[in-house]
């Protein structure tokens, strides 16, 4: 496959000073690669290279096999399209006339837009669902707003490459799915190559066709979303020390709670996983079983809980687990019941609440509980 974008020993830096050096990567046609990385590492600052807002200090960047030293302004303009984290705050224009100056590439020497344009202009405020704001003053709207219209100007340039800086910044959850979204239909659809930085590593990892991971004077990691997102890779990256990343669910999860276990949750197909994060957040520590190893749970309980009672997966449970946790439930103050479904492979658990019950323990059955059996 072609690249549409080739970074080959690029250098970026300020100054004449290189911050990061040796990058190379290629972006194929309908790609979509994405930086991510700590604050500061130089994702921004490779962004505005690739798009000539700063100078390289070594290496080269190819469009389309094409050196892009060698390319006009317009040329570059038609084949790619910037959307930066700059607040661009231009005076008495609308929405629909910051979208429309993206046709520039296109018009003749008087900058006259043709129907066509016109059309291609209120398609791309359709597409990012801005025509209500269009005819507003671009410094009267709201930020997540301005953010949806910076991507329409770029959209209206069609362009074979887009390259976005933090392009969910400023917008609420709704509007980032929606962007991308957006980002990801024109690069499967419209074979569209997509170049951004994403400080939400879910959501990276979701969209993207490749990773790339900026720490250092060097990129640390290049690859696969699989390849990358890995609790050693991530917690590397980001110097995590207290936490972890779950790699299964994509998330952070805090700190353990430390001390005396004064709980036993027993938990199972997602149901313990809010109880699990509860605890935490009040700084309980607590035991957790009996789970099986593939179980969901595992990803949580395994990273906040002081002990897991594990089982083989698929198989009964043993008396001697069964054993353990009741000793377990012997020692503690309260016990959850997460209210997870029984069959054949967890019916120890029923019979654990059971016994929890005829030992007198408390037994908590929703997170309203938990807050009253703790206050």
């Amino acid at each position: 496959m072609k690249d549409k974008l080739r970074l080959e020993s690029l250098a970026v830096g300020y100054n004449g000073k290189p911050l990061i050096s040796d990058i190379s990567l290629s972006v194929a046609k309908g790609e979509i690669v994405t930086l991510i990385g700590p604050n500061g590492s130089g994702k921004s600052t490779i962004l505005k290279s690739i798009t000539k807002h700063l100078a390289t200090i070594a290496g080269t960047v190819y469009i389309d096999g094409k050196n892009m030293r060698l390319l006009s302004g317009k040329d570059i303009a038609k084949k790619l399209a910037v959307v930066l984290t700059e607040r661009v705050r231009p005076e008495l224009m609308t929405c629909r006339e910051m979208v429309a100056a993206a046709r520039y590439p296109y018009t003749g020497s008087f900058g006259l837009l043709t129907d066509h344009d016109r059309e291609v202009v209120e398609r791309s405020l359709e597409i990012v669902h801005a025509l209500d704001i269009a005819d507003q003053d671009v410094t009267a709207i709201s930020d997540g707003q301005r953010q949806r219209v910076l991507l329409a100007r770029a959209i209206c340039q069609e362009p074979e490459i887009i390259v976005l800086d933090e392009p969910t910044s400023f917008l609420d959850i709704r509007h980032k799915i929606e962007l991308l979204e957006i980002l990801s239909d024109m690069a499967k659809n419209k074979g569209i190559s997509v170049v951004m930085s994403l400080h939400e590593i879910d959501l990276a990892e979701r969209i993207s066709d490749r990773i790339v991971c900026v720490k250092g004077e060097r990129i640390a990691a290049y690859g696969t979303p699989d390849e990358i997102f890995s609790d050693e890779t991530i917690s590397g990256l980001y110097g995590i020390e207290n936490g972890s990343f779950n790699a299964l669910l994509g998330n952070v999860e805090l700190s353990a709670p430390m001390g005396e276990v004064r709980c036993f949750v027993i938990g199972g197909g997602g149901f313990g996983i809010p109880f699990y994060r509860a605890l935490q957040k009040r700084g309980i520590a607590f035991a957790a079983g009996i789970l099986q190893p593939n179980d969901i749970d595992m990803a949580v309980a395994s990273v906040l809980a002081q002990t897991v009672l594990c089982t083989e997966p698929f198989m009964p449970v043993s008396e001697s687990l069964v054993g353990k946790a009741r000793k377990a439930i012997d020692s503690v103050d309260f016990v959850i019941d997460c209210g997870c479904p029984v069959g054949d492979f967890n019916k120890a658990n029923a019979d654990l609440l059971s016994y929890a019950r005829e030992k007198g323990k408390k037994v908590v059955r929703s997170l309203k509980e938990l807050s009253e059996a703790v206050t």
